[in-house]
């Protein structure tokens, strides 16, 4: 399964071939596996940890198109995990070193069934069990992170998922960053202009589905008078009951923001030349919606 590398071959250019040899320590070893699916076909971008006995995480990566990975480590006994979306994780231990099998490990990943969608017709965001939330640069390397308070939806369930749509209503004066100054300063006209734009809106008409539970929700975002479109990268996960026994569903979803695109140009310079403020901002929701009655 792992074999011990000492040296490697390299190619030069222009014409000529050269080589040079990198020396490794001699107690290195080769990890090397190959992720596949019960039908033997690779599972590209399987996301795999290896971490010592202890818990350790010594390294992490993906799987490249053929699904393969390698990574060179100090002999020794590791624990591997393997995800990938639509499959159940794979736990193992494994050696490196000289105890360990020549070749390219197999590690074949169980395929597991997609959490059920909701029934079709007419749910409502849970206010009480939602949270619109987002993250911004501030002075180039501190974050910001804050949250609307107050917001409302709902969302159309239709017979096939994909014609499904979604509106939410978020009241722009509700922003808490924990800071009353600066949330002050973000409901003026530098920045919201909530007395102007009292609400920020989100709709959308295209639930496209990417894999497993993942989801891509396009549709068009109103702030600050502007609309543009925007896609949250939606992972869907599953179906409940609240402790009336009412249906639910909830869902994960992310974003990034320009704030520019939106006409929010304020901007301040510190006197070494970085932005008070980035332009970027990253939306974050998690949202449960319940059966309306």
């Amino acid at each position: 399964m792992f074999g011990r590398r000492r040296g490697l071959e390299t190619a030069g250019s222009a014409g000529r071939s050269t080589s040079a040899t990198l020396t490794l320590p001699p107690a290195a070893g080769l990890l090397s596996c190959h992720v596949l699916d019960t039908v033997h076909q690779p599972v590209r971008q399987a996301r795999f940890e290896v971490t010592d006995p202890i818990g350790r995480r010594i390294v992490t990566g993906e799987t490249d198109p053929y699904g393969s990975f390698t990574a060179l480590l100090p002999e020794g006994e590791y624990r591997m995990t393997v995800t990938a979306e639509g499959y159940a994780p794979f736990h193992g231990a494994t050696l490196v070193g000289d105890g360990a099998q020549p070749g390219a490990a197999e590690i074949i990943l169980e395929p597991v069934e997609p959490p059920l969608l909701p029934q079709p017709g007419h749910w409502e965001l849970d206010p009480g069990h939602s949270s619109i939330a987002f993250t911004a640069r501030h002075i180039g390397f501190a974050r910001i992170r804050g949250r609307f308070n107050t917001f409302a939806g709902a969302v159309r369930i239709a017979d096939r998922m994909e014609d499904s749509s979604m509106h939410v209503i978020i009241d722009a004066a509700s922003i808490d960053t924990g800071v009353k100054l600066r949330d002050d300063h973000l409901r003026s006209a530098d920045f919201l202009d909530a007395a102007r734009y009292p609400t920020v809106e989100f709709y959308s008409e295209r639930f496209i589905h990417r894999s497993g539970s993942k989801w891509a929700v396009a549709g068009a975002l109103t702030l600050h008078g502007t609309s543009r479109s925007v896609t949250l990268d939606t992972q869907y996960l599953g179906l409940g009951t609240g402790l009336e026994g009412e249906p639910r569903a909830a869902c994960r979803a992310t974003a990034e923001l320009h704030r520019e695109d939106f006409a929010l140009n304020w901007q301040s310079m510190l006197a070494q030349g970085v932005a008070a403020i980035g332009s970027s901002v990253e939306v974050e929701l998690d949202v449960q919606i319940v059966r309306k009655a």
